[in-house]
């Protein structure tokens, strides 16, 4: 039996109404929203319409679900975000709990349009400081927050940054790309101006989803120019979302799977899951502790998501991985985990660590299974410190 425990990056097991969703599509739809005014192309803004809606519900986006629009990805909206937010000479605001999805385009914009970035300070239990928050914020234009972390699992104080923010006259963007489907609004996204997610973590979507939510009132800039079936004469994109920023051809089959996630989600209800994803967590860690050789580098807090990151004493990120898998059908990701800032607090930025995440279908056979995996794997054979 395979353990599955990499859910924070790829819900891998979604619920089979999901596969249905995307195959009854395919097969009785087809079509694409906007692409004429017959009965398939209207099924399909319907569908589309519906995903947004669920969309606003589970997350908690007040206004218009037209104000979200849909992309590829987490990376996909935020390039989005930051392209149509930063002119040139602009300041940029990110810190180092932030995903590549953020550091690489910044680093890009900072060479191309002269964007300069300041990082706010990270450490080791998730924590920032909000008097250097408010030090770095001055005369800054976008301040982006990773709401939760892929790498240590803890939540940034978004509302508190975000007032901060707002009273330096700084844009908010809102990274949600593994606490969407987990956490709503009221708890992780409040004061936001923007927020980014993905669609094939928590909210149980297929890959090739996800999307960017605008405030009402605010505009970005479209990144990308061409057709959205309206407007054709027209040779700028519209003003109106979501059409300004959706060009071309999307994926109308991944949406109504999407669309069968979130609903699954809303049955069940975010905050029951997560209630259980959380439970795994703290026995995860529990268990973790004991093993000889290991060190726990996610906080033990009862808020945050299940992500559980552990550095072995004596082996390397990758063995330990490729071990737990070969020899214990337990499947983890090793690496950097595509946040390299938040491994250099943790000191692991030369051989990464071991990331065990949960999802809605975890077990606590699949945390029996990892704990007793690493300790066959690592306890008889500890390396003493120093």
């Amino acid at each position: 039996m395979k353990h599955y425990m990499d859910y924070a990056a790829t819900s891998a097991h979604r619920p089979p109404e999901v596969a249905e969703a995307v195959s009854e599509f395919l097969r009785g739809v087809g079509c694409t929203p906007g692409r004429g005014g017959h009965s398939g192309a209207m099924e399909a803004a319907r569908i589309a319409f519906r995903c947004r809606r669920e969309l606003a519900r589970i997350m908690d986006l007040p206004g218009d679900p037209g104000r979200i629009a849909f992309m590829h990805n987490a990376t996909h909206a935020l390039n989005t975000a930051l392209w149509g937010l930063l002119d040139h000479g602009d300041v940029l605001v990110v810190s180092q709990y932030d995903h590549n999805a953020v550091l690489r385009p910044a680093h890009y914009l900072s060479r191309v349009r002269g964007v300069r970035i300041r990082v706010l300070s990270g450490s080791p239990d998730g924590a920032v400081d909000l008097h250097e928050a408010a030090r770095v914020l001055d005369g800054a234009r976008v301040l982006v927050l990773n709401v939760a972390s892929n790498v240590l699992g803890t939540l940034m104080p978004v509302a508190d940054l975000s007032a901060l923010a707002h009273a330096a006259g700084a844009i908010v963007v809102a990274d949600a790309a593994q606490s969407a489907g987990h956490l709503g609004r009221e708890r992780t996204l409040e004061g936001a101006d923007v927020v980014a997610f993905t669609g094939h973590k928590g909210l149980l979507g297929p890959q090739g989803t996800g999307g960017l939510w605008l405030r009402d009132g605010l505009e970005v800039a479209s990144m990308l120019r061409g057709g959205t079936g309206g407007d054709s004469r027209n040779r700028r994109m519209p003003r109106a979302m979501p059409d300004r920023l959706e060009a071309g051809t999307g994926n109308s089959p991944g949406i109504a799977g999407l669309l069968a996630g979130c609903r699954y989600l809303a049955d069940r209800g975010v905050h029951s899951v997560h209630v259980g994803e959380m439970a795994l967590k703290a026995s995860l860690i529990d268990g973790l502790e004991t093993v000889n050789g290991l060190d726990v580098l996610s906080p033990p807090a009862p808020d945050g998501v299940p992500v559980v990151t552990v550095r072995a004493i004596g082996m390397d990120a990758a063995t330990l991985a490729g071990r737990l898998d070969r020899e214990h059908n337990i499947q983890t990701r090793a690496g950097l985990h595509c946040a390299p800032e938040v491994h250099r607090i943790l000191g692991t930025s030369d051989e990464g660590a071991v990331r065990f995440s949960l999802g809605w279908a975890s077990t606590p056979e699949d945390v029996e299974a990892a704990v007793t995996g690493v300790d066959a794997l690592l306890g008889p054979v500890a390396v003493p410190v120093g």
